[in-house]
């Protein structure tokens, strides 16, 4: 059995319109996993992982923790939060303030009256786990935001939980903070495992910490795997968009030869999985390259003409924003480290090549669209 089973789970909201915030969803998550719900704004992410907190009552559907069902719509069963055994890291800390960091973190085995944890120096070897044992007699509002996030985790650990879910926890850390502390929540779920549930819309975040990620959509799952698997061999366009493929080329196949509006796609043909006349692709910025005309193309490589839009430093690469016919806009971040490389002296109103590896892209059904829509998903 797994660890958290969730089925059928179905939350609406009453507004004008109303909304389906998650619709009929399905997912099994294994014992020591760390799964990624990743999504826009307004995906459902959010909202399921409240309904697991029990913080939201979903319509429809059960919730299993463990060997415990929390939730059963047609049993009439609710468990409020406090009787699920879970710990939860939320985005802004969400610190007691006239409480030392000792008893912030110590907090969840008070209230759940687990003396002898909190005899037995399970605050004090938590703490050394997220390294904030030197904080334990400060206040929050003497530590730094990568302090507070840390207490808040450890407060989340404290007490071996089924399960720990986090709402977006990095979101308010600097970049440099965000990366230090994502880099030492993946190692300590590394040297020791536990279940987790983390949520965001920043595709680094989760390509970095899940073991799966799912990736949702209008409250369904659109794809479901690793971080790994995602990232190569995204399911549909919606995925491509989300996980970094931002570059969206429509091409349709003409007299022998694919175009793009009226121009001829320069180089290679493109090489979609299916014979279609009308194809999207995604590509990367950094699959993608600027040459300074069509005869520098490799002989894998196809080409669009361009125009440099903008042009923008950024120590050993530029990152490039070319306008191509009809006024559509793709970036490329280049490589400026080769001497005397025309990029060096790349302006804007030049007129260049937009190039891509044929292999590296990824080609959907035009007729697809991002706004295809997608049957409820059933995955475990």
């Amino acid at each position: 059995m797994s660890h958290v089973s969730v089925s059928g789970l179905t939350r609406r909201f009453n507004g004008r319109p109303p909304a389906v915030a998650v619709a009929d969803l399905d997912l099994d998550i294994e014992d020591g996993e760390f799964l990624v719900l990743l999504g826009p704004s307004g995906c459902g992410k959010t909202t399921t992982l409240r309904c697991l907190a029990g913080l939201e009552t979903p319509d429809s559907g059960t919730i299993r923790l463990g060997d415990s069902i929390v939730f059963d719509q047609a049993k009439r069963l609710n468990l409020p939060p406090n009787k699920r055994f879970i710990g939860m890291v939320f985005q802004s800390y969400a610190l007691w303030p006239h409480m030392t960091v000792r008893k912030n973190i110590g907090y969840p085995l008070k209230a759940r009256k687990m003396r002898e944890a909190l005899a037995s120096g399970q605050v004090e070897e938590t703490a050394k786990l997220v390294d904030c044992q030197d904080l334990l007699d400060r206040y929050p509002a003497q530590l730094s935001g990568g302090q507070q996030q840390r207490v808040a985790l450890a407060r989340g650990l404290v007490a071996r939980p089924d399960l720990v879910l986090f709402d977006e926890p990095l979101s308010n850390l600097d970049a440099r903070l965000r990366d230090q502390v994502r880099a030492e929540l993946h190692e300590l779920h590394q040297r020791k495992p536990f279940t987790a549930v983390f949520v965001t819309h920043d595709q680094s975040e989760a390509l970095a910490l899940g073991t799966r990620m799912a990736i949702m959509r209008s409250g369904r799952i659109e794809q479901l795997g690793s971080p790994q698997e995602v990232f190569e061999d995204p399911a549909s366009e919606y995925v491509a968009a989300f996980i970094g493929m931002s570059n969206r080329v429509a091409a349709h196949f003409a007299d022998g030869a694919w175009k793009f509006g009226t121009a001829d796609v320069l180089g290679a043909m493109l090489r979609p999985e299916r014979s279609t006349s009308d194809v999207t692709v995604r590509v990367r910025p950094d699959d993608a390259r600027l040459a300074a005309e069509a005869d520098s193309l490799a002989p894998h490589e196809a080409g669009v003409p361009a125009v440099v839009a903008d042009v923008e430093f950024g120590g050993k690469h530029l990152d490039v924003t070319v306008e191509v016919e009809g006024g559509h806009r793709l970036n490329v971040r280049a490589d400026i480290g080769r001497s005397g490389d025309f990029l060096q002296v790349l302006a804007r109103g030049d007129r260049v090549v937009f190039a891509f590896d044929t292999n590296a892209a990824r080609y959907f059904d035009a007729s697809e669209g991002l706004s295809r829509p997608t049957e409820p998903a059933t995955v475990g």
